[in-house]
């Protein structure tokens, strides 16, 4: 496999069978649920599986959620739950759709992914504004994170490195692509720990091939 990035690490590459094993020891250690599957046709029927029909959720900008084929559905509401997402990008009004976006922080489902998976159990989460990231870390009871073994890493210290110099380039390169003048790395969460304190559910679907950046 080709490096898409020039970094003196490919962090393209797959992570071993013995690593995906450690990361997901680790992962459920720190309170986080993980199913490992393996292709992307698999991932999708997994959060149909998760996600309750009726279900109000709502969803993050994911290349990820994309190449499963969640995005499409989502798109021609090929689905069985209510998407906030839809109503927001119909509201024309910039004021009232941002309210709708703070409201959707709120959402009893919410489905993205992450940028790094440490073998240590640390899950690393970068954003450019930062939508996502109250929903992931405290307000949506129920979390659907969606990633590829490639996103695995040894440590905390390699996921913030994947993230700066692999994920950011890459998706600097896409929006550019896109028609914008790029990607900006504004705030990245680590989550250390997901307690049942709080009665939430935070569900990590491992894919066993690469899928997303």
């Amino acid at each position: 496999m080709t490096n898409p990035v020039n970094v003196a690490v490919d962090f393209s590459i797959p992570a071993t069978p013995q690593a995906v094993s450690r990361t997901i020891d680790a992962l459920r250690a720190r309170g986080i649920k993980v199913t490992l599957v393996d292709t992307r046709a698999e991932a999708l029927a997994q959060i149909h599986e998760l996600v309750p029909e009726g279900a109000t959720m709502m969803s993050g900008k994911s290349q990820t959620l994309e190449e499963i084929g969640l995005e499409l559905q989502l798109i021609n509401k090929a689905h069985p739950w209510v998407n906030l997402k839809e109503g927001i990008m119909a509201e024309p009004d910039p004021v009232k759709q941002m309210q709708m976006r703070v409201n959707a922080a709120l959402a009893p489902w919410y489905l993205g992914s992450v940028q790094a998976i440490a073998e240590t159990g640390e899950v690393l989460i970068a954003s450019g504004s930062g939508s996502q990231l109250a929903s992931y870390a405290f307000t949506s009871p129920n979390l659907v994170w969606v990633a590829g073994i490639q996103k695995i890493v040894p440590t905390l210290v390699d996921g913030l490195r994947r993230i700066r110099e692999y994920s950011l380039p890459l998706e600097h390169v896409r929006m550019q692509k896109l028609g914008y003048p790029g990607a900006a790395l504004s705030k990245i969460l680590i989550v250390e720990l997901e307690t049942d304190r709080y009665g939430r559910s935070v569900n990590l679907i491992l894919v066993n091939e690469p899928v997303g950046a």
